[in-house]
């Protein structure tokens, strides 16, 4: 692990995002087993919420995928890596709250959850899976509009 990843792990636990990753994925009888960089990789989550195939909790990554598949697309394990460093610049929990507003953001100007979430453009929307249908975004010109001649 780089200083900058093992900061991470120890930050995320001392803000106890990490240790209520554990608790869920234990109440939640996933399979616990050690990831890269510092990560927990969780597998075979089951419960209804969160909809996603995977979501982050501190360093806790939780996937529905089995034990074995779980972790294995590098893509979106850097996608939910990224949460995992968000949890811990935002001192832990208050990332759940926070990204709760900026979902609730996205649904108010996109009509999705993601499209205008700041951590998940952060994160990286297409390594989570999600659709850019944000079209004021897209295609909008450099500038403020006004044509040089």
């Amino acid at each position: 692990m780089t200083p900058a990843q093992r900061l991470r792990q120890l930050a995320n636990v001392a803000n106890l995002s990490t240790p209520l990753g554990l608790v869920v994925a234990v109440a939640s009888r996933t399979t616990v087993s050690r990831g890269p960089r510092g990560l927990l990789i969780a597998a075979g989550y089951r419960w209804k919420l969160p909809h996603a195939g995977a979501f982050t909790l501190g360093n806790v990554i939780l996937y529905r995928a089995p034990h074995g598949m779980a972790g294995s697309n590098a893509v979106l394990l850097g996608h939910e890596e990224r949460h995992s460093t968000q949890y811990a610049y935002c001192l832990g929990l208050p990332f759940l709250a926070l990204y709760g507003i900026a979902a609730g953001w996205s649904m108010l100007r996109s009509g999705n959850p993601a499209s205008n979430n700041f951590f998940e453009r952060q994160a990286g929307l297409a390594a989570g899976g999600y659709i850019d249908t944000d079209h004021h975004r897209r295609d909008k010109p450099a500038g403020n509009g006004i044509e040089a001649s």
